[in-house]
């Protein structure tokens, strides 16, 4: 029993967020990363601020094309997270970019200039179609229309289920916790 522990213990993964701190990056507190690309060699050049959610993106922090025609370099340059940011999936994050406070990034944007505070953002090319606070607002509001499920999608029953398919078929999407 002893061999398979440390054989299980020897291939788990490392949490992301100590894998980018112990390679010199910056990451505040409660920030979550979900199945996202990281150029984690270039670590040190990575600065993530607090509660922040990175879904399944990737971040690049190099440019690898001019290593064929620069006598071998790359491009390097640190990407700047701040606070209170969601990075939905498949966003591609583009080397020297910094991402403002209160940001939401819609899933497959591509980051090719820096984010103003108080922003959201979608596309490619990337554009702002709002503020971070009239999102909130937004959604706040329609979660306050919508049944509330208080617990974890694994315990949901076969009635909250339909609950929640009845909620989405009326109002074309709703919200769970």
């Amino acid at each position: 029993m002893k061999i398979l522990s440390k054989i299980k213990n020897a291939f788990k993964r490392k949490d992301v967020v100590q894998t980018i701190r112990e390679r010199g990056g910056t990451v505040g507190n409660n920030v979550q990363i979900w199945s996202t690309k990281l150029d984690i060699k270039w670590a040190f050049l990575l600065s993530i601020g607090d509660n922040v959610i990175i879904s399944d993106a990737r971040i690049l922090l190099h440019d690898g094309s001019t290593s064929n025609f620069c006598n071998g370099f790359s491009y390097v340059a640190p990407v700047i997270i701040g606070n209170n940011v969601f990075i939905g999936a498949d966003t591609i994050v583009l080397p020297g970019r910094k991402i403002g406070n209160n940001v939401i990034i819609g899933a497959g944007t591509i980051v090719s200039k820096d984010i103003p505070d108080n922003s959201v953002v979608v596309g490619n090319p990337q554009r702002i179609i709002g503020t971070f606070d009239s999102f909130v607002q937004k959604k706040k509001q329609c979660f306050n229309n919508c049944i509330k499920l208080n617990k974890g999608v694994e315990k949901l029953t076969k009635e909250d289920i339909e609950i929640i398919k009845n909620e989405v078929a009326k109002n074309n999407g709703t919200f769970v916790l």
